[in-house]
């Protein structure tokens, strides 16, 4: 049996991206301190602070559920309280229940929006559920910059759901899990990072690592420094700390020398863009989502999805027949010029 290509499962399916297989082997020389005690860490925080125009308190962890759980935790999260989030959220679909976990018990709530983006009329219903003390107190907003359909919130979206937030006395939590490919289009259009960050009321972001081509890191920037007290405790105690910290520091340090992240979110997007395009030339077919980042969300006839799917491995992400496309960082025209083939194939043998 023909094995099934990956190229468009999922931004978690490339493998590393040069520059970080690079930092990795240069790391692996001599003795130096553990536990982030080394000057690659010093750099790569130093480098982060740089990069949001602020000084930040920087930790890293493994990866995107204890970013996300760790970070609500720290923002007011506790068994009585409650953090509003998107109903298509990753903290609310795909994280086991970390969140609640880690807080000791915080309830999320999931509210629904267009495009999987939450509006301020939305959350200010969403923050009178309940009758006081009988219902968890709001204590934390979560944003998903791009979203799970590959939208994007702009500067004036995230500052109407940021002041909303500040005058209900929420924290606010961006999951950034693909904030290269947000920070890619955003840039594009004249906002600087501080702008569509703490600027626009951001409280700390979880800095995806893993989607833009490195291993094991995320990186959780709190521009709100008071919420990082204690955060290297929550780290630790969660099984997030790395002793051989270096490894993931070399790594984003490799990655914002000379703007390599935002390199690579750009050209995932305009994959991503290209793909599109090149299926909305099928009148059959319908694109669901605005194509904002590195998603491409698509309408299939299920007998197409059928033949496709048995070549390559994409996930129904939206109703019954509404289907998801992921470009990356390694994604090449090849890949879509082979997928859209055999569309075209497929099609004219229905």
């Amino acid at each position: 049996m023909e094995s099934l290509d990956h190229s468009f499962a999922s931004d978690n399916t490339a493998g590393l991206c040069p520059e970080a297989a690079a930092a990795l082997a240069a790391a692996n020389v001599d003795h130096v301190p553990s536990y982030g005690d080394d000057a690659l860490t010093a750099r790569a925080k130093a480098r982060l602070s740089a990069l949001f125009e602020r000084e930040c308190d920087v930790f890293f962890v493994f990866n995107g559920t204890a970013a996300n759980a760790l970070a609500l935790a720290a923002c007011g999260g506790a068994p009585h309280t409650r953090v509003i989030c998107h109903a298509q959220a990753h903290i609310e679909t795909d994280e086991c229940g970390a969140p609640e976990f880690f807080s000791g018990g915080a309830k999320l709530t999931p509210v629904d929006g267009p495009d999987a983006k939450l509006t301020p009329a939305a959350v200010e219903a969403a923050l009178h559920l309940g009758h006081g003390v009988h219902f968890p107190r709001p204590a934390a907003l979560s944003l998903t910059q791009a979203t799970e359909h590959g939208t994007l919130y702009s500067s004036d979206e995230l500052r109407a759901l940021t002041a909303l937030a500040r005058r209900a006395g929420l924290a606010v939590h961006m999951d950034g899990a693909r904030f290269a490919n947000a920070a890619a289009t955003l840039c594009a259009r004249g906002f600087s990072l501080a702008d569509i960050t703490w600027k626009a009321g951001v409280d700390v972001l979880c800095f995806g690592g893993t989607k833009n081509g490195l291993l094991a890191t995320e990186a959780v920037v709190f521009f709100n420094r008071e919420l990082a007290r204690d955060f290297d405790y929550r780290v630790k105690q969660g099984g997030q700390l790395a002793s051989k910290m270096r490894f993931a520091a070399a790594q984003w340090s490799a990655i914002l020398e000379h703007d390599a992240w935002l390199k690579h979110g750009a050209h995932a997007n305009a994959m991503a863009a290209q793909l599109a395009d090149a299926l909305r030339a099928f009148p059959s077919l319908e694109i669901l989502c605005p194509v904002e980042a590195n998603a491409v969300f698509v309408r299939l006839p299920e007998q197409l999805y059928t033949t496709l799917s048995q070549r390559w491995c994409f996930h129904r992400f939206i109703g019954s027949d509404g289907y998801r496309l992921m470009c990356s960082w390694a994604t090449q025209p090849g890949s879509i010029a082979r997928f859209v083939a055999d569309v075209r194939t497929a099609l004219a043998k229905q």
